[in-house]
């Protein structure tokens, strides 16, 4: 077993880093715990635009690189093992991972959310390069282009409404003949001329080498296939908050997202949790490092409790 350590955070996306830049500052004995590379879903982003600081934009693992750098130089370390699960003791939490067991006085839990995927390889291949997961992410690099939307619910709606906004024409692919998502929404897409929807079709394949150039579609009902030219897909089928290790330990909420309070802390002392995993922050990079950074500060607060 390694420790003890003053908090242990899970996951080195952008709220786990934030958090341990803000631990190690406060001279907290810092772990953070990554399964893969530091940087998280958001390395799946070709560029991100709309990160204060950057006018010109930035590469994600550019940026992702120089959160790490600063939580190292504030002495965090870095451990390439993954979570299990965690064990309340009388005096902290133990983590128990792949590699190893770790302790420590309190936890902060920021392992984040995947995008749901069609699972195709044509997607695996072209992501970055015309298949996103976030209009709000690469929306603008699409202006007066012709893209598609693979949904039916809130986000999927959402995230065609606001690519109207760049977008000479935006498909909406759904495999059913209505809508999930709420009727406010569908309103306002029936309502665009920008917006066009296929119903009751799935997408079998996306077509292109070094980029999205069409889709391969399949009419459920009838089984018929068609071609669509598009110069991107964004695909907007749900996501999967990365908490299944925690489950029956924390609240969680229907969507499996961990519940916290104000201050990021869980329904359990001395655990916290922030970005994409709970139920409180937008999925973008600035909410997530915030969402890390209040719970860096809750940590220091419940330690100098104890």
């Amino acid at each position: 077993m390694k420790g003890p350590y003053d908090v242990i955070i899970i996951g080195a996306g952008p709220a786990g880093l934030a958090a341990a830049i803000y631990t190690g500052r406060a001279r907290r004995k810092t772990l953070i715990l990554e399964k893969a590379i530091p940087g998280g879903q958001i390395l799946l982003t070709d560029w991100i635009e709309n990160y204060p600081g950057f006018p010109e934009g930035i590469a994600p693992f550019e940026l992702m690189e120089n959160f790490r750098k600063q939580a190292l130089r504030f002495g965090a370390i870095i451990e390439n093992d993954e979570a299990r699960s965690l064990e309340q003791q009388k005096e902290g939490w133990l983590v128990h991972g792949l590699q190893d067991d770790y302790f420590s006085k309190a936890v902060i839990i920021a392992t984040g959310s995947t995008y749901r995927r069609l699972g195709l390889e044509s997607e695996a291949r072209l992501i970055g390069r015309g298949v996103s997961y976030c209009a709000t992410c690469d929306g603008a690099f699409f202006k007066d282009r012709v893209v598609a939307v693979i949904g039916g619910g809130d986000n999927a709606l959402t995230e065609a409404i606001y690519l109207t906004r760049f977008c000479r024409l935006i498909y909406i692919i759904h495999r059913r003949q209505t809508f999930r998502a709420v009727k406010i929404l569908q309103e306002r897409v029936e309502a665009s001329d920008k917006i066009k929807v296929i119903w009751n079709s799935v997408v079998e394949e996306i077509l292109g080498d070094n980029k999205v150039e069409g889709l391969k579609i399949r009419n459920v009902v009838n089984n018929e296939e068609s071609f669509l030219k598009v110069d991107g897909v964004f695909i907007s089928i749900g996501m999967e908050p990365q908490s299944a290790f925690v489950r029956g330990l924390v609240e969680l909420n229907e969507w499996g997202q961990i519940k916290v309070k104000e201050n990021m802390a869980t329904n359990l002392p001395g655990l916290f949790a922030a970005g994409d995993v709970v139920d409180a922050c937008p999925r973008q990079v600035a909410t997530a490092v915030g969402t890390g950074v209040a719970a860096a500060i809750a940590v220091d607060d419940y330690l100098n409790s104890l």
